[in-house]
């Protein structure tokens, strides 16, 4: 059984995957090939963004965006508490300090703990809300907010902008696992952000065979500024040269960009099948006490279900479950069992583990179910049958 079935997806794509390289070795364009523009061209297309530019990774998007901010140290950067590393991982790396916020119960920022921590900042007050150290010994900027896509499902952009907006900060959308997805009427990377991002690593609903990732935006101005800092600051294409600002290696490989196109052509249909699969574990895990199961956003709105990450009852012996599990050849994933609080890359901020309560909650619990298009009913029957069978054995007598 796979978590992810990248196999069955490769079957089915591959007399256009194995054209599209093809033609790739032909022309011999490795580096921002022909196939990028088109990738370019398709991915704004898809979603309704006015500009989309290709990039190295997930990192390289977020990178690209906060450098063209021009973020610095002495401002703060407001994001969840509960993602991968890269997210926070990129605020620091430009100098600035993340400022965390706790999630709701989708798993995304809390916009009314939004409010709260900006108002902590404003006064240098952590008795407001959960303050990295540097903004109590020193007043810090607020610059921006990260707002993140978790597992697919789409973050309140109308709150988070709100707040945003009454505050005079910008908004980067972090769908590295939202592409795809849609926020009421609006598709995932253009429902109103000033910028957002996106990773095709892999794993992602929209993945490659390597690292890839791409930056969308409106703003013609921040497209061109993106476009240079992907290619060492170079001024333009005819220009690689000549450099105006310190940029970085943040382009996309020619290789990657054709199996995203070959990917691309099915992926619509692909959502459509993640929905069914997303739906079907609703109602089999329905009744299974104690677990908590994620909820799809309200229609309009669509999740891409990059990760089925369900909460499990309190007290359950997390890993001696998935280790029974494993043995019944069945795989899980732990979607992330620390707050980015808690990391140790980001010790020097001074948070305490228990500040974020609702990340702390989440991160003991949650555990992911194998979650891909190709996933048919009866796998799920038998997943859905051994994760009760394990649980009721290890809560038996409670």
């Amino acid at each position: 059984m796979h978590f992810i079935d990248l196999d069955a997806q490769q079957a089915r794509i591959r007399p256009v995957l194995e054209r599209r390289i093809a033609a790739v070795l032909r022309h011999g364009r490795y580096i921002m090939g022909p196939e990028v523009r088109e990738l370019e061209e398709r991915l704004a297309a898809f979603c309704g963004a006015r500009y989309c530019l290709g990039c190295a990774s997930g990192s390289a998007a977020l990178d690209l965006a906060l450098l063209a901010w021009g973020l610095g140290p002495g401002d703060a950067v407001l994001t969840t508490a509960l993602s991968f590393i890269a997210t926070a991982e990129s605020i620091a790396r430009t100098g600035a300090t993340p400022v965390f916020v706790d999630i709701d119960r989708h798993f995304n920022l809390n916009a009314s703990h939004l409010e709260q921590a900006l108002a902590a900042l404003e006064k240098g007050d952590p008795s407001l809300h959960p303050l990295p150290r540097q903004a109590v010994e020193g007043r810090l900027r607020p610059r921006a907010i990260i707002a993140v896509d978790l597992f697919g499902r789409p973050a309140e952009y109308v709150e988070i902008l709100r707040v945003a907006r009454a505050h005079g900060l910008k908004v980067l959308e972090d769908a590295a696992q939202g592409f795809g997805g849609r926020y009421r009427e609006q598709a995932l990377c253009a429902c109103g952000c000033d910028v957002a991002t996106t990773s095709f690593f892999p794993a992602k609903p929209l993945g490659c065979y390597g690292d890839g990732g791409a930056v969308f935006t409106d703003d013609a101005a921040l497209a061109a500024l993106i476009d240079s800092l992907r290619y060492h600051g170079r001024i333009d294409a005819d220009h690689k040269n000549e450099n105006v600002r310190l940029g970085m290696n943040g382009r996309l490989d020619t290789l990657q960009a054709a199996i995203l196109l070959a990917k691309l052509d099915i992926f619509a249909q692909e959502l459509d099948e993640r929905q069914e699969v997303a739906a079907r574990w609703g109602r089999l895990l329905a009744h299974v006490p104690g677990l908590d199961l994620p909820a799809p956003p309200p229609a309009p709105g669509r999740s891409t279900w990059a990760q089925y990450s369900v909460l499990l009852p309190a007290g359950t012996d997390r890993a001696a479950l998935a280790a029974q599990l494993a043995l019944e050849g069945i795989p899980t994933a732990v979607n992330y069992p620390k707050g980015l609080h808690t990391q140790k890359a980001f010790a020097a901020l001074g948070y305490a583990p228990g500040d974020f309560p609702v990340t702390r909650d989440v991160t003991a619990r949650v555990l992911s179910l194998p979650m891909h298009p190709y996933l048919d009913a009866a796998t799920q029957e038998r997943v859905a049958e051994a994760l009760r069978a394990a649980l009721a054995r290890q809560h038996q007598g409670e």
